[in-house]
């Protein structure tokens, strides 16, 4: 073994992790997410779920609990403001500076103008919700709105992430695990075709007041504002309904049409992720349980230091797989976009 296989990658990527809720944060906190992300309980959010997310009472615990212990306040105001009626995004902009986040994750340049015009030292992250899959694209929001970090969306290749990273000043954020979408975030307007609303201003694929359960003598029927989006037997785990994950009778075959339910596991490609660039570590789930988001916590934060202290010596631990294998969607890893063998 030489000494440079030896070495331990240069620079540590920052771990983001969810919380749609105080005890969430907490837990991410201590199990050790360098960040946590969480937003609102209101339509400035893109995950507005009822019984999940922060009022400013709780916002400020959250913050002074996370920065009595080292870790950022991220909070997504990461939908598309309503255009007859700006004024919730913008007394979101400015609670969130109020009660000490130490940055807002933004989508629409409406709102990226009003933090630039009102909140300059206010730090700005670009979302994925903004769908920038291009450098060019990302040193647009930077020139005009000074981003400075940008989520990708997850349909990038690695050498596409790689090209990114390497022709912008602005920090790369990727996702490293959790659910997968079809589409290009910040792009789909699919369930918007049963609902009425899209998701980068309802805040949900599938809005709640839209699903509906249903016992039937065929098994558990989920339905999406009527439409019948998947049935499910009495023992048969049951996701959340959207029309991507949704299975239908096709050509006289029920299955998955779109997407078959999976999550994204990077652990195998963490070293060339750092390599690359790639400044921070997102996981996906503000939606799920407060125990989700301690034991993936705990396993990202064991992954990243394990990565960049040995280097080329770093392997996945069986015990790590062992423990996300638990909360992968369908019980299926995959490396989605960034391993592509046909290309």
């Amino acid at each position: 073994m030489t000494a440079e296989s030896r070495a331990p990658l240069a620079r540590k990527p920052e771990l983001v992790c969810p919380a749609g809720s105080l005890r969430a944060l907490q837990l991410a906190v201590d199990a050790g997410a360098d960040a946590v992300y969480l937003g609102l309980k209101d339509a400035t959010n893109a995950r507005n779920f009822a019984g999940l997310n922060f009022d400013d009472e709780q916002l400020r615990q959250g913050v002074a609990y996370a920065h009595a212990r080292g870790a950022k306040v991220l909070m997504a105001l990461n939908t598309f403001a309503d255009a007859r009626d700006f004024g919730p995004w913008q007394r979101a902009v400015d609670r969130a500076v109020a009660l000490g986040a130490d940055a807002l994750i933004v989508a629409d340049a409406a709102v990226m103008a009003y933090c630039r015009d009102h909140h300059p030292s206010l730090r700005l992250h670009l979302s994925v919700q903004a769908s920038a899959t291009s450098y060019e694209a990302i040193e647009f929001y930077r020139e005009r709105y000074a981003i400075q970090r940008a989520v990708l969306p997850r349909v990038l290749t690695l050498a596409q992430v790689g090209q990114v990273a390497s022709h912008t000043g602005v920090d790369i954020e990727v996702f490293g695990f959790g659910s997968l979408c079809v589409m290009v975030e910040g792009r789909c307007a699919l369930s918007s075709y049963v609902t009425g609303q899209s998701p980068n201003t309802a805040g949900v694929c599938s809005p709640p007041s839209a699903v509906r359960w249903q016992d039937t003598a065929g098994g558990v029927e989920a339905r999406l504002n009527g439409v019948l989006i998947d049935r499910y037997a009495p023992d048969e785990p049951r996701g959340y309904p959207t029309l991507c994950k949704g299975r239908f009778d096709v050509a006289g075959r029920r299955d998955y049409a779109l997407e078959e339910p999976t999550s994204l596991n990077t652990l195998a490609i963490l070293p060339e992720l750092v390599e690359l660039g790639v400044k921070a570590i997102k996981i996906e789930g503000r939606q799920r349980s407060p125990a989700y988001v301690e034991q993936v916590t705990r396993v990202w934060r064991a992954a990243i230091d394990s990565a960049c202290a040995t280097g080329a010596r770093y392997s996945v631990q069986p015990a790590w797989v062992a423990t996300l294998a638990r909360f992968a969607e369908g019980q299926q890893h995959t490396l989605g976009a960034y391993n592509r063998p046909w290309r």
